[in-house]
């Protein structure tokens, strides 16, 4: 008989975030159900290509994107992970801080429910650099998830 043992789900949560959310996308499927929800920023990402693009989108933003993890508490199946993003927008240094909530179903993230401060991203890109991000977007060199101006699915 074969018994399932229940990982640790702190350690999960923080390899999701480490690995796969800094850019190893391939690695999704390791940490995330197959009917994982991302709620995150009013926008909704479903399944592993949900994931990935959301990664995509924040690798397209940030090409040197990392993340520390900067406090976990977890309790029964649920972990809240605090963390600190790291990256560079046209030589810019970019630090963000956010909270995700992730749910577990047989040692995989079935749901997160993540959150950042909106505001955080053109502060620390300052005026010049927030325009010139505009104008990447308008010029498709960065790609905005679905959903991302205010329309969800």
């Amino acid at each position: 008989m074969t018994t399932w043992v229940q990982p640790d789900l702190a350690d999960i949560a923080r390899y999701a975030i480490e690995i796969a959310c800094a850019g190893q996308l391939d690695r999704i499927p390791d940490f995330y159900d197959e009917q994982f929800v991302d709620h995150v920023n009013g926008m909704i990402f479903r399944g592993h290509a949900g994931a990935r693009e959301s990664v995509s989108f924040y690798r397209s933003l940030f090409p040197d994107l990392r993340f520390d993890i900067d406090d976990q508490v977890t309790e029964g199946d649920r972990v809240a992970t605090r963390w600190t993003l790291h990256g560079t927008y046209r030589r810019r240094p970019v630090t963000l801080h956010g909270i995700v909530i992730s749910h577990f179903r047989q040692g995989k993230i079935i749901e997160d429910h993540g959150i950042t401060d909106s505001l955080a991203l053109p502060r620390a890109l300052g005026p010049l650099r927030t325009v010139l991000l505009l104008a990447d977007i308008v010029r498709r060199r960065i790609r905005l998830p679905r959903g991302a101006l205010g329309t969800r699915d």
